[in-house]
């Protein structure tokens, strides 16, 4: 395929307001996550969040799109001067050339829960509650294409927790197909009670930090976070990553549980680096989805260890943001992206005793050398899968 340069990216979660803040948290191997502390419910977990979020705003010109997901979106356009790298793209290809394309798992359902909560006697919703703006899955797409004035192709992709993976994949036929001359793309997903619940119905929940590819490991922590990157075709002169490949996939297997030997998983992986056109031997990194549920790792573990060996580091970061859900694929694209510019392996956090079952090169501690080449993986609930592979354009 022909790559795609990464010209501007941003994340917002529980480590800070853009790359700077998560990039000083990796390396000082500072974690996001914190006991529950979303309600007044006594639920033993940890959870990622994002701190000083109900005290931020929607942006003055939207204010009927007012939801912590819509408020999360904000603060993440405002990180690593994104805004104004969309101005700069609007003003080469024109508003209507610009794609926005965001993944979700959540959108704004705290926001319905809250209105459920404040139900008058006649069981009537209250009178401030807006659906479309808010919990309606399109809505953080919505908000984020006014906001930025951008009129192109816009779509929200719901697919769990390769949401905001597979956006790129989508990014990049739209502009080969000539729909659209660049992309924004990304994630947004807020903490709400449903998925909480759900996870501990599942009894998948952690009740302490969540520690991937530990022997002890015993389930996942969620967070909350926001995300970006704008997509267009390399422009000379102007250095800058790329998307290099991508490959989806789906388990056909379970409702909620990998194939147990990675099929899946090997799939993706093996498309995004047959569509960069290189070999195994030439990743450098690979960014596990490593959600630290003994089901997860033991099956990404058994495909990675199939088509890279031992020849590879990898690593998950979700000991330091959490499980974001629906924004995890942009989360780890962006720290994907921080590892290839500084050349950083991150241990993966909280891991105390490596599981001697699994047969991958999981990096314990950091490391510090150059990558060329990294790939990172997003595995959705029920075996949707996205692998993305980024690097140098040229």
């Amino acid at each position: 395929m022909k790559p795609l340069a990464i010209t501007a990216f941003t994340t917002t979660g529980p480590l800070g307001r853009g790359s700077d803040a998560t990039l000083a948290a990796l390396r000082s191997r500072r974690s996001g996550l914190r006991p529950y502390d979303l309600d007044s419910t006594p639920l033993q977990t940890w959870i990622g969040r994002v701190a000083g979020l109900e005290d931020s705003p929607v942006h003055a010109s939207l204010p009927d799109f007012d939801c912590r997901n819509n408020r999360l979106a904000e603060l993440g356009l405002q990180g690593d001067d994104f805004e104004t790298a969309v101005v700069r793209a609007r003003e080469r290809y024109g508003a209507q050339r610009i794609a926005v394309l965001i993944g979700t798992s959540t959108s704004g359902i705290a926001a319905t829960e809250r209105a459920f909560q404040e139900r008058g006697a006649d069981g009537a919703l209250p009178a401030w509650f807006r659906y479309r703006e808010t919990h309606n899955l399109f809505s953080v797409t919505d908000y984020v294409q006014q906001r930025l004035a951008l009129r192109g192709p816009a779509a929200t992709l719901s697919t769990a927790c390769s949401s905001s993976a597979k956006v790129f994949a989508s990014a990049h036929r739209l502009i080969e197909a000539g729909l659209a001359d660049a992309a924004v793309v990304g994630g947004v997903d807020s903490l709400c009670l449903m998925t909480l619940y759900g996870f501990r119905s599942l009894e998948l929940l952690s009740a302490a930090p969540c520690r991937p590819c530990d022997a002890a490991r015993d389930g996942i922590s969620i967070g909350e976070a926001a995300g970006f990157a704008l997509l267009e075709p390399p422009r000379p002169g102007a250095a800058a990553p790329a998307l290099l490949g991508y490959g989806e996939s789906s388990d056909a297997y379970h409702m909620s549980s990998p194939h147990p030997e990675g099929e899946g998983a090997a799939a993706a992986m093996r498309a995004a680096l047959e569509r960069a056109g290189i070999e195994p031997a030439q990743v450098d990194y690979v960014n596990l989805h490593g959600t630290g549920t003994p089901a997860n790792d033991r099956a990404e573990d058994a495909a990675v260890f199939g088509l890279f060996g031992r020849s590879v580091a990898c690593s998950s970061t979700k000991g330091w943001t959490g499980h974001t859900l629906g924004a995890a694929g942009i989360v780890e694209a962006v720290i994907s992206l921080l590892c290839l510019r500084q050349g950083l392996v991150p241990g993966s956090l909280n891991l105390e005793r490596l599981d001697p079952a699994l047969k991958s090169r999981v990096a314990v501690a950091a490391e510090s050398r150059r990558l060329d080449r990294v790939l990172s993986n997003s595995f959705g609930f029920g075996g949707i899968n996205c692998s993305l592979l980024f690097g140098a354009s040229a």
